[in-house]
């Protein structure tokens, strides 16, 4: 039995929340409600003038491997900080939640990415950030021995930009492929599909065993506007695929069956950040534990929707009790 049930590779991002009026976000001509990349001189003035708030570790494929955590699953990280101080609360962080990190702290390069977001008194949300050391990950950071021994490998592609992650990430499927072992890849976004749409159709049609993205990202991958007609594209591929739909719920295909899972009822939707990180980390946990995929699907339903329920990106309610609860 693998040491790990599923290890990730992805962006390692310190979450930053504050709660601030208005007039933080005109007076430094930021818009509000905005999502945008910043360089390393503002994100460190930002962060100065930031009142007290959260500093959480995050990043798309960290927040899963919590969720999954959460649920009972062993999982382990990898992915870049640099040796400063939000380095050492993103390492912090993580570990509390039960998940393996031991990919050492950059003692050069760039700083620690963080994401400063700006909560409003309307609940909006204001996104600003600045990527630094996570994108410089290489070769350097992997650990084979860690990827044999995880059960399913997890990558995200908002990591495939830059050319030494994504050599990482494809030095790592070799290790994982030659170990027996399962790969998993999340689309991450439509900007990620539109620049890198051939090396993810490569992904599916022959390295990839389970794909995960939502209804715009697979529109995306094959060029087209009718979902139907992306979904029968995604069903010539040999692996599980998984489409989020929102409130909708999920489609999962597999094995050449097809299921339409529905979403999880929610009193009030709060922050739909890290909606489809929970949703894939609940379907993971699903997968070792021997569910069947709908039931996966489930989990992941319930997971995303426990995290849109409040603000934050990670899991605040008992996972494992809420599935209990639904998957008696």
């Amino acid at each position: 039995m693998p040491q790990f049930d599923i290890l990730a590779m992805g962006n390692a991002i310190v979450d930053v929340i504050s709660s601030e009026s208005p007039e933080f976000l005109s007076s430094r001509g930021i818009p509000h409600g905005s999502m945008r990349l910043i360089d390393a001189a503002e994100a460190d003035a930002l962060y100065a003038a930031m009142g007290p708030g959260r500093e959480f570790s995050g990043g798309s494929a960290a927040n899963s491997v919590v969720g999954a955590a959460g649920l009972g699953a062993r999982t382990a990280f990898v992915g870049r900080v640099a040796a400063d101080q939000l380095g050492g609360v993103f390492t912090h962080d993580i570990r509390a939640a039960g998940v393996h990190f031991a990919t050492a702290a950059a003692t050069d390069g760039r700083p620690t990415g963080r994401c400063l977001i700006v909560v409003t008194p309307d609940g909006e949300r204001t996104m600003n950030t600045y990527l630094g050391a996570c994108q410089e990950l290489d070769a350097s950071d992997l650990d084979a021995a860690l990827v044999a021994d995880a059960g399913i490998l997890y990558l995200e592609g908002y990591l495939w930009d830059p050319p030494a992650p994504r050599a990482a990430m494809q030095a790592a499927i070799k290790v994982a492929r030659a170990a027996g072992n399962k790969v998993a890849f999340t689309l991450s976004d439509v900007f990620c599909v539109e620049g890198h749409r051939g090396d993810f159709i490569d992904l599916l049609s022959s390295h990839v065993d389970i794909m995960f993205g939502n209804e715009n990202e697979v529109k995306a991958l094959y060029r087209t506007d009718d979902l139907d007609a992306a979904m029968a594209e995604l069903a010539r591929h040999a692996c599980i695929t998984v489409v989020t739909r929102s409130e909708k719920g999920a489609v999962v295909i597999g094995g050449g069956q097809h299921w339409e899972v529905p979403g999880e009822r929610v009193a009030r939707v709060v922050d739909t950040t890290g909606a489809g990180d929970l949703f894939a980390g609940g379907f993971m946990a699903g997968l070792v534990q021997g569910r069947s995929l709908p039931d996966c699907a489930r989990m992941g339903c319930i997971s995303a929707a426990e995290v849109i329920s409040h603000f934050g990106a990670r899991p605040e309610a008992d996972l494992k009790a809420l599935v209990a609860r639904s998957l008696a």
